[in-house]
């Protein structure tokens, strides 16, 4: 039986912008500490999560009594611990290499867990992980946490976030484990059925069979749903040099009216933020040339275009992985955007942000550069809640819906370069090795 309400406690480690913070926070969790070594993207958390600590260090040197000291937690027992180490080591759009120094943060996320003893903890990684010899990092994982006295889910699952209401293709890796005692956590079953899934079925001429449940499931929210009531960036020239403007927007889809705050959503038990709801924000214009605008205009939608290779939306599609690119000590390499389904230009900050599954109130640093990258390197929120709703059910207790809301004030924070990050979070070395430029 569930007990009385409350708000069980979390801890996020490799927090980036706060996907997975914002994800737990809505199925009903307070995440009371995230840790996130990038200066730029701990400011950005602190900015979505002023009511909670942001501890802008490496997990490397950080440890359980740290986080607890500095954070709300104290000496409490913590209901879980999250995060998604750094997995470009694992990942299959690259070379993958098990030598790869960013694979080491793996066992980090495992010492931090076994030194802060959660009930249970929830690790999210690339589906390479669990391919060729990446799979011995996987187990090596799995086996620690069993001789230190966890249960870990052995069917472990990856899942995509289109099964759980993001309208975009994206599938990751989630190891799940609890402290003996405790009862293991199913994984989330899938609440949407991607749209326009061709049936498997041969063509026969006997009667029609019964619809599989799957094919009951409500549809997930295409790309029309998720950014056709965001009016076009190209008609305010002010986003030339700045990345917000007064708008009127468009119809939404009830997907998109959830993301605008203009419907009651039962099940989420998020803080309330305030915010303008005809502020258009993260919007800043892409200046293209003709040629490549020429380009983009001749990709037909749900193809890609033949030079950039960049994809372009279609509005009745689903749109594909939303990928960071890299660090400036690692070349700042930008990775490809999505070109508009209608307009020929690349998306917006803001329009990646709806085919990700985060509310217009969350905001990204005012650089196109760096909130990209806090998309592409953040599990969507939605995806997020689904697997924390069943930590939830295993801790069998109701969350607690607040009543509070916060205003979301300074926004200093989401406008400062590497230098002036690094000043504010107290950082007495350079977090991030900057870019060498060839002469």
């Amino acid at each position: 039986m569930a007990s009385s309400k409350q708000r069980p406690i979390a801890v996020d480690l490799f927090a980036g912008a706060g996907g997975m913070t914002l994800g737990f926070e809505q199925a009903g969790f307070d995440v009371l500490a995230a840790v996130e070594f990038d200066p730029i993207h701990a400011s950005v958390h602190e900015y979505n999560f002023p009511f909670w600590t942001t501890i802008c260090k490496s997990v490397t040197d950080t440890t359980g009594r740290e986080i607890r000291a500095k954070s709300a937690i104290g000496d409490r027992d913590i209901d879980v611990v999250f995060g998604g180490p750094p997995c470009q080591g694992f990942s299959l759009m690259g070379k993958r290499n098990l030598d790869d120094d960013r694979n080491s943060l793996v066992s980090h996320f495992v010492r931090l867990v076994l030194d802060l003893k959660p009930k249970f903890f929830v690790m999210e990684n690339v589906k390479g992980i669990t391919i060729g010899k990446q799979k011995e990092v996987l187990h090596q994982t799995m086996e620690t946490f069993k001789q230190q006295g966890y249960q870990v889910r052995e069917d472990y699952q990856v899942l995509n976030a289109a099964n759980y209401g993001v309208p975009q293709n994206r599938r990751r890796l989630f190891l799940i484990g609890c402290r003996q005692g405790w009862n293991l956590p199913d994984y989330p079953t899938a609440l949407t059925q991607p749209p326009n899934k061709k049936s498997t079925n041969k063509k026969s001429t006997a009667r029609k069979r019964k619809p599989a449940v799957e094919n009951l499931l409500p549809s997930t929210p295409n790309v029309r749903d998720a950014i056709g009531d965001i009016p076009e960036v190209n008609c305010y020239p002010e986003l030339e040099y700045r990345d917000w403007v007064m708008v009127d927007y468009g119809t939404p889809s009830f997907y998109a009216s959830q993301l605008r705050n203009l419907v009651s959503i039962e099940d989420n038990y998020a803080y309330s933020r305030e915010y303008n709801p005809q502020l258009l924000t993260c919007s800043r214009r892409t200046k293209h040339t003709a040629t490549t605008m020429a380009r983009f205009a001749a990709t037909k939608p749900g193809k890609s275009d033949r030079i950039s290779h960049f994809y372009r939306l279609d509005l009745k599609g689903l749109c594909t992985t939303l990928r960071a690119g890299t660090a400036s000590n690692r070349g700042a390499h930008t990775s490809p955007r999505p070109i508009h389904p209608i307009t020929p230009r690349c998306i917006t900050v803001r329009e990646a942000a709806r085919l990700h599954s985060y509310p217009d109130w969350f905001m990204f640093h005012t650089t196109k550069w760096h909130g990209f990258r806090q998309i592409g390197n953040s599990v969507p929120p939605l995806l997020a809640q689904a697997v924390a709703r069943q930590i939830i059910q295993s801790l069998a207790i109701i969350p607690r819906k607040p009543q509070e809301k916060y205003a979301l004030a300074d926004r200093e924070l989401l406008q400062f370069k590497m230098t002036q990050a690094e000043k504010y979070q107290h950082l007495e070395v350079q977090a991030i090795a900057r870019r060498t430029r060839l002469k």
